[in-house]
């Protein structure tokens, strides 16, 4: 695994879909998931948005629980040892193993290995650190299933891609094992909002007012937003396992993924980053319908694979 790789997509592409898609999140989920809509509101925009996601055949979902939360694992017919333990985004308020499944199921079949999708609880009822809490007990649970760790991935889009960089951070201060790698998707890394990008095309996912909202729900009363529990690219990054970030160009958070590939470099994590200009905020999740996202999804198995191989070297 090299040090230092980065990549940039080549153009898109379907630039007739791209901006069906881009025009149908701006007004259904930009528009809608964002102050003053109610919490259960946005939970319910999720939820019928990502209704009719396109998954794969050849893989097959069962429901289940792992560290006492519950869980979707997703079992490809061509299965190699390893499980990646993914984290859904949804500004740690809304998203759910259901809103997810297109990416894990085609992450499953890709990477030849098996995914749990965590349900880990969320705010304003569960606010910081409950989720980090159920990703720890998550992983231990793998780890006393009997899983090497080197056959371990953590992964995880938005706010998932949050707390997978802020578990694999509490596994490196308790001690223990960290995973082969970790995986992060348009990863949500400094929740002080300081550095928000301003995209030519604007962001047609993301509202600021919405990011506030989050921020505001799922930190306590007089937390600095800049604590590594909320905003893991002010912790200790040295330790890290090889680390994967994708990102869009198009997207209010793009900076949080170049910020964090600098200075997980500069404490000498082994990070690749990738971009992927004109698309936006966890694009992946239109993966079966948009090129861009079967490719980036494809490189996060190559990814994935590469790590197992050099474990078996």
């Amino acid at each position: 695994m090299n040090a230092c790789a980065e990549f940039t997509a080549p153009a898109p592409g379907q630039p007739l879909l791209r901006a069906l898609l881009r025009g149908a999140l701006r007004l259904l989920f930009r528009g809608l998931v964002r102050p003053p809509m109610p919490i259960a509101g946005q939970r319910l925009v999720l939820r019928l948005l990502t209704a009719a996601t396109l998954t794969p055949g050849g893989v097959r979902r069962s429901a289940g629980e792992l560290g006492g939360r519950p869980c979707e694992w997703h079992h490809p017919d061509q299965a190699e040892e390893g499980v990646l333990l993914y984290l859904h985004g949804g500004a740690y308020l809304i998203g759910a193993p259901a809103t997810h499944r297109a990416i894990c199921a085609h992450l499953a079949r890709r990477a030849r290995l098996v995914v749990c999708a965590l349900d880990y609880r969320l705010a304003p009822e569960h606010p910081y650190p409950a989720a980090c809490e159920d990703a720890l007990a998550a992983y231990r649970e793998l780890l006393r299933q009997g899983h090497r760790p080197e056959r371990i991935f953590i992964g995880g889009d938005s706010a998932g891609g949050n707390l997978t960089l802020v578990t694999a951070q509490r596994l490196i201060r308790e001690g223990l094992p960290v995973p082969a790698g970790l995986v992060c998707l348009s990863p949500w890394t400094d929740a002080s909002g300081a550095h928000l990008h301003q995209p030519p095309g604007g962001d047609p996912l993301l509202h600021p007012a919405w990011l506030e909202q989050a921020v505001g729900l799922f930190c306590p009363p007089g937390m600095d937003r800049r604590d590594p529990g909320l905003s893991p690219l002010y912790g200790e990054l040295a330790g890290l396992p090889p680390l994967l970030i994708q990102v869009g160009e198009d997207e209010v958070l793009r900076d949080d993924s170049l910020r964090l590939a600098e200075r997980a470099r500069a404490a000498g994590v082994a990070v690749t980053l990738e971009r992927y200009p004109g698309l936006w905020h966890v694009f992946q999740a239109h993966a079966g319908l948009l090129r861009s996202a079967d490719l980036a999804l494809a490189r996060v198995a190559a990814f994935i694979d590469q790590l197992r191989r050099s474990t078996d070297a």
